[in-house]
């Protein structure tokens, strides 16, 4: 029924506009500041009304289908200048020229959209940093492998090259947010092999927020948001798309993918297709046994963007198998087996998604409006038929409406609302069945004047949890539990900008997660961590304090910034084993020999996370950029006086990039890189063991070339180059985390991996 509603909602909010004529257009041009000569090829780009356009060869554009009122954040970008960041207001603007000063560095001028209110970043008080379509092409071998190799910050839990999660500032799971489409990804976000299920080749860029988001994304936005972007829709009368793939030589991954978009008077559509797959990854010591994996993913997008706003239908599927290998202490790791066959026990994940994004205009304010239905199934197998099988449906709906802007004041009020159904279908039981429903309610305001601005808001969440009672064979394996959990959380933030060199930025504020119903009612084998969980009915929910300070710096030879921040959890959950705390579980099949599990239970204490993360880029010339990161999270379980578990290690990222002049070539460069680990000996004790500080060295190379107009992007890049033996202190099959029984018994992480990839955007008029 909930599905139908969904349906209904969209047939009838469409036809409502579907013949609105009188169409508003913006043209401009743009130039260079010294020479005055038109920068054809410059992309320019409205995000909020997700469009975006190229210049013509005299630096001419034009959009045809906009609103005609209210104001909006024009970006403007062209290689080798500064962006202009800029807000328009249509009703006052019907031409506006941009002339772009040369620059050999980037600046701070970009768009963020995952906030409140779309703004510069540089009057923007949250952390974020956004990642582009070519820094995602850096032989990563997923989306968070290459977030987590570009952003201060962030890191991930991985279980070999195929799964990997986020954390950013030491925070993980359901503590991280992440939004594609305009909606909140949800699938089996508590598992600690539980990926993020969506497809790395999709974004055309990714804004990552550092931070508690709660204020407008709710429980579970404690450490921050990713908000995946995908490639807005081209101009009217034009088609635009991209052919990539992509080799890594460390477990054959083949990485394929086709998009095309385009613009009909207003009516816009995409459709993607991609496929990966790879064999069982390499380390120094050999190939680790069934570890080969492979998905597929289709998406479309059909939508209109006409002068009352824009409506878009975003469709998705995705298909992921993922080998594993539940080895016992002594038996072997390693094969020379380089079969793209899985074996059994393996996962079998598919994730089906609608997202209805809308924004109208509403008199001089607008309405934005996203609707959302989700399945996520997960099979875990240890034969053909499911051992452990998740079917978890979650509907959405989440509204702000954006009040005009009045003497610099922008307020925004804002509801949200999730319903989760999720039921057991296989013939083993790890959380019970459930049903879980979210309701907020917001109201953020933003003050601008001079080079400030303030912003403020107030959140109201309500979550309720109800697990389903489950008795097997006169045994109870689920009791069952109902519980309601509600929050006022807030925010404040503040940013100054000095001068064209400096500007400050800092946030305040308290965010909320409710446990969710692994934490309360887990009681089986995970199969796939090869350990028994057992969850707490009597959790409460989690409540961060935070604050951050941000100091960002840039000039024509020298920009970067400098961060800190402190985040005192109270009730931190997590799920932690006890040397000897183990359980014997009888085995299905009558022939078989029972299996003895290490045993996991949820708890919670209060924790204490502070650290500190930056940049520093050095441009002494225009083809030479001296790239320096770095982060550090110190975590403290407060209660236990101890280290807080799985808390990534300090790293430093070292990068010389040169960018010389080749005749015939455009946009060469070649690097070579260093990454700095540092020794995590703050663990916890009572299972985990410290993890060795580390070097790796990684180089790489590319070019554009030209085919006539057509461009044919090709690069080269090489991870761990010198083939280094290693522990990462996230890598869940590290020693201690694979087996309580036998410390040392660990695999390392993947060894040397050379990435070859061929990238081939093309426009149509």
């Amino acid at each position: 029924m909930k599905l139908k509603f969904l349906f209904s909602l969209l047939l009838f909010t469409i036809p409502a506009f579907l013949f609105a004529a009188n169409l508003s257009s913006f043209t401009g041009t743009v130039t260079d500041a010294k020479t005055h000569q038109p920068l054809p090829g410059a992309t320019v780009t409205l995000s909020q009304l997700r469009i975006s356009t190229v210049a013509d060869v005299n630096g001419h554009f034009t959009f045809n289908t906009l609103p005609s009122r209210g104001r909006y954040v024009i970006e403007v970008r062209f290689i080798g200048y500064q962006d202009m960041v800029q807000t328009v207001d249509l009703s006052a603007n019907a031409t506006l020229d941009f002339a772009l000063v040369p620059s050999i560095v980037e600046t701070h001028e970009v768009v963020i959209t995952g906030t409140p209110i779309a703004s510069n970043n540089k009057y923007n008080s949250t952390s974020a940093t956004v990642v582009n379509k070519d820094q995602l092409q850096n032989g990563a071998t997923n989306l968070i492998d290459a977030l987590a190799k570009q952003v201060p910050g962030v890191s991930q839990i991985t279980t070999g090259p195929g799964i990997s999660k986020p954390v950013i500032r030491g925070v993980g799971y359901n503590r991280i947010v992440t939004v594609n489409d305009g909606i909140k990804q949800q699938g089996q976000q508590w598992g600690d092999e539980h990926g993020i299920e969506i497809d790395q080749n999709q974004a055309d860029r990714v804004e990552v927020l550092r931070g508690a988001a709660s204020l407008l994304y709710g429980s579970d936005a404690i450490g921050g948001v990713i908000n995946v972007l995908e490639p807005l829709a081209p101009a009217p009368g034009q088609l635009k798309g991209e052919v990539l793939s992509s080799y890594s030589t460390n477990n054959g991954l083949t990485n394929s993918s086709a998009m095309l978009t385009g613009n009909e008077n207003g009516f816009v559509w995409r459709g993607r297709g991609s496929y990966q797959n790879a064999y069982n990854f390499k380390t120094p010591d050999g190939y680790y046994i069934n570890s080969g994996y492979n998905n597929t993913s289709l998406s479309g997008m059909l939508g209109l963007n006409k002068q009352w706003g824009y409506s878009h239908l975003n469709f998705e599927y995705f298909k992921n198998n993922i080998g594993f290998n539940d080895a016992d202490p002594g038996d072997p790791l390693y094969t020379n087996d380089k079969s793209r066959t899985l074996d059994f026990p393996r996962q079998d994940i598919r994730h089906y998604k609608l997202a209805l994004n809308n924004n109208f205009i509403i008199g001089s304010g607008s309405l934005k409006l996203d609707l959302g239905y989700q399945k996520n199934q997960r099979r875990e197998l240890d034969e053909p038929t499911p051992a452990l099988f998740f079917d978890l449906n979650t509907y959405s709906l989440d509204a702000k409406y954006y009040l005009a802007e009045t003497n610099g004041w922008q307020p925004v009020f804002g509801v949200s609302s999730s319903e989760e159904h999720s039921v057991n279908k296989g013939t083993e039981y790890l959380i019970p069945a459930y049903d879980r429903t979210s309701a907020g309610a917001f109201a953020y305001i933003k003050k601008t004047w001079n080079q400030n601005t303030f912003n403020a808001g107030l959140r109201f969440d309500y979550v309720k949890n109800n697990g389903k009672q489950l008795i097997l064979e006169d045994e109870e394996q689920f009791a069952g539990f109902k519980n309601t959990f509600n929050s006022f959380t807030g925010a404040l933030g503040y940013t100054h900008v000095f001068n064209d060199v400096f500007s400050f930025k800092a946030n305040a504020g308290t965010a909320f997660r409710a446990p969710n119903p692994a934490e309360l009612g887990s009681n089986g084998v995970h199969e796939g961590t090869t350990r028994y969980e057992i969850g707490n009915a009597n959790l409460n929910p989690e409540r961060s304090y935070q604050a951050d300070a941000t100091l960002e710096f840039g000039h024509n030879i020298v920009t970067g910034s400098l961060g800190i921040y402190e985040n005192y959890i109270h009730n931190y959950i997590y799920a932690s084993g006890a040397k000897g705390d183990q359980i014997t579980v009888p085995a299905e099949d009558p022939d078989g020999s029972p299996e003895t599990f290490d045993v996991y239970r949820y708890g919670q204490v209060n924790a204490n996370l502070y650290g500190v993360e930056g940049n520093l880029n050095i441009h002494p010339t225009t083809f030479i950029h001296l790239d320096n990161s770095f982060g550090y999270t110190h975590a403290q379980n407060t209660s236990l006086d101890r280290a807080l578990p799985l808390i990534p290690a300090g790293v430093i990222h070292n990068t010389l990039r040169l960018e010389p002049k080749v005749k015939g070539l455009e946009n060469f460069y070649v690097y070579v890189g260093v990454d700095n680990f540092f020794k995590q000996y703050r663990i916890d004790p009572t299972f985990e063991t410290p993890t060795n500080a580390y070097t790796l060295l990684n180089a790489g190379a590319g070019a554009t070339l030209h085919i006539g107009t057509q461009q044919l992007k090709l690069y080269v890049s090489g991870y761990n180059l010198t083939n280094k033996r290693y522990y990462d202190a996230l890598n869940r099959l590290r020693p201690g985390r694979f087996s309580q029984e036998d410390p040392t018994y660990g695999v390392l992480n993947p060894g040397r991996n050379i990435t070859f990839g061929v990238y081939l955007p093309f426009n149509i008029k």
